[in-house]
């Protein structure tokens, strides 16, 4: 029989410190010219979470670092999906900056995250390949991507794909952006199943744009003049982002969702990358409009966690899909046969999606 790919456990790890729009009152936020903002930061924070929804974000506690914080949200989903992490294939860790020590803005990524992550979980199985994948905000969605293909190859049987992410440590201080980001990881364990019926991951598609759009997010020297010593934060063209995103992330979307053989209304979640609530919500409206659907409650098909959560890169797909899982969002469930939409785009850039139907 056809074998798929199918997702048997997850977990999350969720950092203990809340960080409020109010904590970034006191913040001397600067232009590009390195002067500071003319607007009182009462209306900066304000104008902020009109736009994003973004309320509070969490932050990582600094005896911690990224390959902890996926080590914890791996543990959840091995112990969640029943198996020996002996027999794991594969592991696969997304992320961006590998571990950054507290208030220390250089990145570690020797040895790689997934070796990290393997040694804590105390693998000793030699064939379980342990490697990283940095693509931007959607990596862990290729990373699941990727497992498909070792899967349906008959590689692997199965493969642990974590996505694990330190973005406060990485964020300028002095940028109006560094509100955006915050601290996380999710992980799935995703197993091959036979099966007559489709079921699990049943098509993806994958899209880079670097012509012109390669530096829309870019690591950069901070704007403020206190910083002379060079340190690279993370800089991107918000506006870029924004009109990229809305161009290319529906398009393709409803490209996956045609190469399924399905349509919209078959679809009953649409699992986006938490970037930006009301960029996210052009983005499922315009998929809506392509396929002229109508009466579609926006609120229900996607939801949304970045209000409380903020955007932790890598990390939002697979929380919010444990968080769901786990009833964690009362207003949201999946369903056996349920088809329901993974996306993400960012640094790159990147964009994919994939259709999961649920055993």
């Amino acid at each position: 029989m056809p074998i798929y790919s199918v997702i048997t456990g997850s977990g999350k790890y969720i950092p203990d410190i809340v960080v409020k729009n109010d904590d970034f009152l006191k913040r001397n936020f600067v232009n590009e010219k390195g002067e500071s903002i003319p607007k009182a930061n009462e209306e900066i924070i304000r104008k902020f979470q009109e736009i994003t929804d973004i309320k509070e974000r969490r932050y990582l506690s600094p005896q911690y670092n990224t390959s902890d914080m996926g080590f914890f949200a791996a543990q959840k989903a091995i112990e969640s999906s029943g198996i020996d992490p002996e027999t794991l294939d594969y592991i696969i860790v997304a992320h961006n900056f590998g571990d950054i020590l507290y208030n220390n803005q250089k990145s570690d990524l020797v040895p790689a995250l997934a070796s990290r992550v393997k040694h804590l979980l105390k693998i000793q199985n030699p064939d379980c390949v342990a490697y990283d994948l940095p693509f931007g905000c959607p990596g862990w969605v290729q990373g699941v991507i990727q497992a498909d293909y070792y899967i349906k190859s008959g590689d692997a049987k199965r493969v642990l794909v974590i996505g694990a992410e330190n973005l406060s440590r990485i964020a300028d201080p002095h940028d109006i952006d560094s509100m955006i980001y915050s601290d996380g990881a999710g992980a799935v364990v995703v197993e091959a199943r036979e099966s007559e019926d489709p079921l699990g991951i049943i098509c993806h598609k994958t899209r880079s744009d670097t012509y012109s759009e390669a530096h829309f997010l870019k690591m950069d020297i901070s704007y403020h003049p206190q910083f002379e010593d060079n340190t690279l934060f993370m800089k991107m063209n918000g506006r870029k982002l924004y009109e990229y995103a809305l161009n290319t992330v529906p398009k393709l979307v409803v490209e996956t969702i045609k190469k399924a053989d399905i349509g919209i209304n078959d679809v009953k979640k649409v699992l986006i990358h938490q970037a930006n609530a009301k960029m996210d919500e052009a983005i499922i409206q315009r998929v809506f409009k392509i396929f002229g659907a109508v009466d579609i409650n926006s609120e229900e098909v996607m939801p949304m966690t970045i209000s409380k959560l903020g955007n932790n890169s890598v990390a939002t797909v697979p929380i919010l899909y444990d968080m769901i899982v786990r009833g964690e969002m009362p207003d949201h469930e999946f369903h056996s046969g349920d088809y329901l939409v993974f996306a993400s785009v960012g640094a790159g850039m990147n964009v994919n999606a994939f259709v999961y139907k649920v055993p």
